[in-house]
């Protein structure tokens, strides 16, 4: 049951940038609370970089605050804000967690989270009940240190690199203050509940996809085997090419597969590495099979899931720890009875099951990744059977409307604060 803007809580929601294509996933949120009756006001830490937005931006009609991105770009409005609040009960309270935090992480990242508090505290939309962040790890830094100058309570839904990357004495004390967090995955939800003091506090919640956003696709044709050079089966990926992807190994894999197997590579997105990616498949011998797209709008990828044959992604756990929770691109290529190969780290086998809805492969492994390619590109009916059945799977299990509801009966319910940070 929805209830009306005004009877709403006002939730402000800390943002690392707004808006951001690779983040459609938390756009639809936003929408789908605001549609529900949610009263939000946006945060964000970055000022947008992408060329194009994801038309969900567009329906959201909460007001966005842009935080000094760097404190010496604004310092007057950093200096105004630290004049405002400075009397505060909290403030001393937070100046103290502020420091203790900077004691074990003296990096200029950690002086621009406080400074950016000091801004989000006194600038503090009129009647806001409670701060959420998304992402655990810079966002929630800031939503903590405001929500102890503002008396306000706070909570955070947690994806993937924010929590791996996040040293465990942050993690811990992070988590022992909020009032509660969710997050998308099983894997997360345990590693976080071992941190926690108070395991309840964590809940899974998957994202799950606006699958009306995503029209079942009814016109597919899985006739393609690679055997005609008229009618190449079509890769596709989309995901950034950052280490993480993983789209080294896949090149690797895809310039191995048998020399009379008829093929062709489609990428979107952008990313830093993406030079570094052509210049290895021209050094592979497959430059001429590769398509690169660069970063496309929404309804450009929706078409190019429409018209592939495989949907791939070779992600894995970087050097940094750095990792995919539960790609969302691969609930989308499911959407669309697209077939998926994927690796098996993460989340991803908490939605691709190996060889019912999609064939999985270990990490770093280029040789499995190029005999799971050719078994789908030779094989139509297999492509079929995985379409059908992954797609099922994903309208059983992982329609954000199941999960939209709970989060919204949680943002209703603000937990108020002392100075001292104690719940009232």
């Amino acid at each position: 049951m929805s209830i009306s803007p005004k009877e709403s809580p006002q939730v402000v929601v800390v943002l690392k940038g707004y808006p951001r294509l690779s983040e459609t996933f938390i756009a639809q949120e936003l929408l789908a609370l605001e549609r529900r009756g949610l009263n939000l006001s946006l945060v964000s830490l970055r000022h947008p970089t992408d060329k194009s937005t994801h038309p969900v931006h567009q329906e959201i009609s909460a007001p966005v605050n842009y935080l000094p991105e760097y404190l010496y770009q604004e310092p007057w409005r950093v200096l105004k804000s630290w004049w405002k609040v400075r009397y505060r009960p909290g403030y001393r309270a937070a100046r103290a967690v502020w420091l203790k935090d900077l004691r074990r992480d003296l990096t200029p990242n950690r002086i621009r989270r406080f400074g950016q508090a000091l801004v989000l505290a006194a600038e503090m939309p009129e009647g806001a009940t409670m701060i959420y962040a998304h992402f655990l790890h810079t966002p929630a830094s800031v939503a903590r240190y405001a929500s102890i100058i503002a008396g306000l309570g706070w909570s955070c839904s947690a994806h993937a690199k924010d929590i791996w990357t996040t040293p465990e004495w942050e993690l811990r004390e992070k988590l022992a203050d909020l009032d509660w967090l969710v997050t998308c995955t099983s894997v997360n939800t345990v590693y976080l509940k071992e941190l926690s003091a108070d395991s309840a506090k964590v809940e899974l919640m998957y994202h799950g996809l606006d699958l009306t956003r995503f029209p079942e696709h009814a016109g597919r044709s899985h006739d393609r085997n690679g055997e005609n050079p008229e009618a190449p089966v079509e890769i596709l990926s989309v995901g950034r090419a950052v280490a993480k992807k993983g789209y080294d190994d896949l090149l690797k894999a895809l310039a191995d597969l048998p020399a009379e197997m008829n093929w062709r590579f489609v990428h979107i997105g952008g990313g830093p590495l993406l030079g570094d990616l052509k210049t290895l498949a021209d050094t592979l011998g497959i430059a001429d099979r590769m398509d690169w797209r660069g970063a496309l709008p929404q309804r450009d990828v929706l078409a190019a899931l429409q018209s592939a044959d495989i949907f791939v992604l070779a992600s894995r756990i970087a050097d940094n720890g750095d990792r995919d929770g539960l790609p969302n691109v691969l609930m989308e290529a499911q959407s669309q009875k697209l077939p998926v190969i994927a690796t098996n780290v993460s989340a991803i086998p908490e939605l691709v099951i190996d060889g019912e809805t999609g064939l999985l492969v270990p990490e770093r492994d280029p040789a499995a990744m190029t005999a799971a390619l050719a078994r789908l590109c030779a094989d139509p009916a297999l492509r079929e059977q995985f379409a059908e059945k992954g797609n099922k799977r994903l309208r059983e299990l992982f329609d954000s409307n199941s999960w939209i509801g709970k989060l919204s009966e949680k943002l209703q319910v603000p937990s108020v604060e002392t100075g001292s940070g104690r719940k009232t």
